[in-house]
């Protein structure tokens, strides 16, 4: 027998979400699939609590820092990342979530999601064309960045355990590896 996975497109997911279905749940689309979030621990919420702060402070007038809110993708996606460094639209944020032309980058804390971080959600963003994505493995206390999208995937995979990085979109700015590790 064989299985067939329901798809859903962002505007039925809506409609669920509108109607009050999804209201007991804490639930993000990916790839046209409602899948879970797992529960925050202190490490995760501590950490991206942190970054978020110092993000904010760094970008002052370049950037908006959303903390654990939807984004809409092309992909029937609408993930929720821990951290996303958007365009500062004000109000358009009204009418609609950040879209990948509006995102610089994303960045997820990882301790029990990392196979979905690092796998799943890469290809969805990167696919996305969103293009750059930071993922913080708490357990290793230690920031993977991907970057340089090939082909639907991302073609650069760095680790860092310190120092500083350039985000590509902004290359005057060094941001610090602690801050965002936050170990």
């Amino acid at each position: 027998m064989s299985v067939i996975v329901a798809k859903w497109t962002i505007d039925e997911y809506h409609r669920m979400i509108d109607a009050g279905i999804l209201s007991d749940r804490k639930v993000e689309l990916l790839k046209g699939e409602i899948v879970e979030i797992f529960a925050e621990g202190e490490p995760h919420a501590y950490s991206s609590g942190e970054a978020g702060d110092y993000l904010a402070k760094l970008l002052t007038g370049r950037a908006k820092i959303r903390h654990a809110k939807p984004i809409t993708l092309p992909n029937n996606s609408e993930p929720e990342p821990d951290i996303a460094i958007v365009q500062p639209l004000g109000r358009e944020y009204r009418q609609h979530h950040p879209y990948p032309e509006n995102i610089f980058w994303l960045i997820e804390y990882s301790n029990s999601s990392l196979e979905k971080d690092l796998e799943t959600k890469s290809k969805i963003y990167a696919e996305a064309g969103i293009l750059e994505y930071w993922v913080v493995n708490l357990k290793k206390l230690h920031l993977i960045v991907f970057r340089e999208i090939l082909d639907g995937e991302y073609a650069t995979k760095l680790t860092l355990a310190g120092g500083t990085i350039q985000p590509l979109v902004f290359p005057n700015v060094f941001v610090a590896v602690e801050q965002i590790i936050n170990s």
